[in-house]
């Protein structure tokens, strides 16, 4: 997968690791067809003006899940609006429609027709749960809701994982699959472009905008980068995968085979190409699951499992 990284970029492009916040499904990947409730969102401002975009996954028909640098608008506030596409392929969907300058279509119309409450919504209420430019680290608070404006049913949704589930990881090491997966709309892969006269190489990242799906272990959740809010996962060799800018958001499901959600996405250390340590932002303490119930409220809470 993909990993963001932290640096002035994020902000800008949320295209990010640290780095900076987290990007692509990386290394190797899998076309993912299995969850449908994950979705590619985009960001606007006060003018309808695109953003930036990150990953994020349905809780219920109206709730997203994402990442707190996502729904951020650079300012400690939160953008004024999002879209979400919930297609494995969303990329060919823009054709035809899409902004000249950002590439990302204006409404939710696009080559399969008026998709609004189906495979695609718009979302004006959102929210943050205090990320602001990673202060506090390693603290940093990276979770964000989007509630959205027209339902989106599915036959399944993500879950949520209980308090504490992933300190098992920890209390019972060596007697559990630490597998972890995560799914994301991050760059696809990174390459380098030699350039004229000098020979010296440009680093160029592609995005087809299309989900993917990897396999990651889990490293551990102790040590300053991490103190217990965060987890990191590596997703280099032996048929792992990672992720990199623009799975920020993201879900990471644990076990490995269910829709269990217990981080998302949130930053990475900018190694070799987004192939080294990624780090996720628990949603399995206490204290963020009753932000998320606190802001979704007692209605929408109940269609919500926590597993």
């Amino acid at each position: 997968m993909r990993r963001l990284l932290m640096s002035a970029a994020v902000a800008a492009s949320m295209l990010v690791a640290f780095a900076g916040p987290t990007a692509a499904i990386t290394n190797d990947w899998r076309v993912d067809n299995e969850h449908e409730f994950v979705g590619l969102v985009a960001f606007y401002d006060e003018d309808g003006e695109f953003t930036h975009r990150c990953t994020g996954e349905l809780l219920s028909s109206t709730v997203v899940l994402t990442a707190g640098h996502c729904t951020d608008d650079g300012s400690g506030g939160v953008s004024a609006s999002a879209r979400i596409w919930f297609l494995q392929d969303v990329g060919s969907h823009f054709d035809g429609v899409s902004d000249p300058v950002t590439g990302y279509a204006d409404s939710c119309v696009g080559t399969l027709g008026d998709g609004t409450g189906i495979w695609c919504a718009t979302g004006t209420e959102l929210y943050n749960y205090g990320f602001n430019n990673f202060a506090g680290f390693p603290d940093h608070h990276d979770l964000g809701i989007v509630i959205l404006d027209q339902p989106i049913v599915m036959d399944e949704y993500a879950s949520l994982a209980h308090e504490g589930a992933v300190e098992t990881l920890v209390s019972k090491r060596g007697v559990q699959d630490t597998t972890m997966r995560a799914s994301g709309y991050g760059l696809s892969y990174r390459l380098i472009v030699p350039t004229r006269g000098n020979g010296v190489g440009q680093n160029r990242t592609v995005s087809y905008r299309v989900r993917l799906q990897a396999d990651m272990m889990f490293n551990g959740m102790n040590g300053t980068n991490a103190s217990g809010f965060t987890f990191s996962a590596n997703g280099n060799g032996n048929d792992r995968g990672g992720t990199c800018n623009g799975d920020s958001g993201g879900p990471v499901f644990w076990p490995a085979t269910s829709n269990r959600v217990v981080a998302v996405s949130s930053w990475g250390v900018l190694n070799a190409g987004c192939r080294g340590n990624g780090y996720y932002y628990r949603t399995d303490r206490g204290e963020t699951l009753e932000w998320i119930e606190s802001v979704v409220g007692p209605a929408r809470w109940a269609e919500i499992v926590v597993e």
